[in-house]
């Protein structure tokens, strides 16, 4: 059984110092009844979750978009809840990256980024992540004509990251693809497959720690060395693993504050 930490009183002050560094972590999704009382106090209603959340972490991973495109109404509660700081990214429909596997979806990304332009509006905007299927093997062309859609180019256009899950993937050819169009590598950690450390956009880098359990304090450690560093030339995007026991969103927590250590602004 993984070693559960204790979270720490609302930490909204480490949150706020954090984004300001360019650090944005949490986990995938927030609603969880089984995190508490080692993540969220007992009495906390699950309407009062996100809320909660977003007073000791700075981002969450939205998963809900793989499968259906928020309404209006969830958006804004989800923006009424959360600060200034909060950014959310979202999963892409997987009518996108599963069913139509990247061909002729131009149409789908525009649809999907149209629906998310309150968020962007609000500045709370962070990665849409386009997470492929473990058997879509490479193809080089394919990936340029869908970086091509006008969406992902127009001014103001959302920042991408891919997450490849087949190994044909790790070639020069589609770096310099996503270097092309500013759309960064997901570099993913799991207990089947790590993505190696390529940055290929000049503003924002991703990273999904997806291993199973809870990390030790000299890893995190590590982690927040690592990541603040590159905080320095681009907003970097980290999300641990959600799992029915909290050690995901403890994880989150305790490498934040370990990152507002590190860049001194506590």
């Amino acid at each position: 059984m993984p070693r559960i930490l204790q979270a720490p009183p609302p930490l909204s002050e480490i949150a706020r110092s954090a984004a300001s560094a360019r650090i944005f972590a949490g986990t995938s999704g927030w609603a969880y009844p089984t995190w508490k009382p080692d993540f969220y106090p007992a009495g906390t209603p699950a309407k009062r979750f996100l809320e909660f959340y977003a007073s000791q972490l700075t981002s969450v991973e939205v998963n809900y978009t793989f499968r259906a495109l928020p309404t209006a109404n969830m958006l804004e509660g989800w923006l009424a809840a959360t600060p200034a700081h909060f950014r959310f990214s979202f999963k892409a429909p997987q009518r996108i990256t599963h069913f139509k596997r990247l061909t002729a979806c131009h149409d789908d990304v525009a649809q999907f980024v149209a629906t998310l332009e309150p968020v962007r509006q609000a500045g709370k905007l962070g990665l849409l992540l386009f997470q492929l299927p473990p058997n879509f093997k490479a193809q080089a062309e394919l990936l340029a004509t869908f970086l091509a859609a006008p969406a992902l180019r127009a001014s103001g256009a959302p920042a991408i990251a891919f997450e490849f899950r087949h190994e044909s993937w790790f070639a020069e050819e589609i770096y310099t693809i996503l270097r092309e169009h500013n759309a960064a590598l997901c570099i993913a950690e799991s207990d089947d497959l790590a993505t190696p450390e390529v940055h290929t956009a000049a503003t924002h880098t991703s990273f999904r720690l997806r291993r199973t359990g809870t990390y030790s304090p000299a890893e995190i450690d590590v982690f927040a060395r690592h990541f603040t560093a590159l905080a320095q030339q681009r907003d970097v995007y980290i999300y641990f693993k959600h799992e029915d026991e909290p050690s995901g969103a403890l994880n989150a927590v305790s490498f934040l504050a370990r990152a507002v250590d590190q860049t001194g602004q506590r």
